[in-house]
């Protein structure tokens, strides 16, 4: 942040954490058991796939990532579904506590949320798993309708936009941290090798 290295992890997950509109209490219990238990790293005879995060006692490192929830208008990125900003931290610091009270709290890092970050992983295999709850998984048909949903709210806008459709669209200044959207640009993190 700010050139400072505020975060770092050993060997272990970095958790790129996309938080939805619609999620709950629910979907945060599951995703905290599904990346505690996970089985991607290998046990102590080179077997693949064997042991969790919490079986070999590896460090997590969270990051905030409202990009994750980007829908495509064309080639446009649409943020509609992130859940907003001040919600969003709530909810990623509920899931932080969570992740803390299920596994070693001194094992769990992250970030600033909120804040402009550079992220460097080193990503080892490599191997990139992508997780949703249950309840946010959307197959590509629903994924139509809802795009379809929003340009319809486009379409019906008024030609004179309101007061607050002013501001919505009045460029944000990245210094203010009140002008973020969850997580523009979330999160330090330097692997140790």
């Amino acid at each position: 942040v700010g050139g400072e290295q505020i975060s770092s992890i050993g060997r272990g997950l970095c958790v790129l954490l996309g938080i939805s509109l619609e999620d709950t209490q629910r979907e945060l219990e599951h995703m905290v058991r599904k990346i505690l238990n996970l089985r991607v790293f290998e046990d102590e005879s080179g077997k693949h796939w064997s042991k969790s995060v919490m079986d070999k006692q590896y460090e997590v490192l969270c990051v905030s990532q409202f990009t994750l929830q980007c829908i495509l208008k064309g080639n446009k990125p649409d943020y509609h579904m992130a859940m907003p900003t001040e919600q969003a931290e709530c909810f990623y610091n509920n899931f932080l506590e969570q992740l803390r009270k299920a596994y070693k709290p001194e094992l769990i890092k992250d970030g600033k949320f909120g804040a402009y970050m550079q992220v460097h992983i080193q990503n080892d295999g490599p191997v990139t798993i992508a997780l949703e709850s249950p309840a946010a998984t959307v197959d590509p048909k629903q994924l139509t309708k809802l795009e379809k949903q929003q340009q319809r709210k486009e379409k019906t806008r008024t030609k004179m936009p309101s007061e607050s459709s002013r501001e919505r669209n009045a460029p944000r200044n990245k210094d203010d941290p009140s002008a973020s959207s969850g997580a523009e640009g979330d999160v330090s993190s330097e692997r140790e090798p």
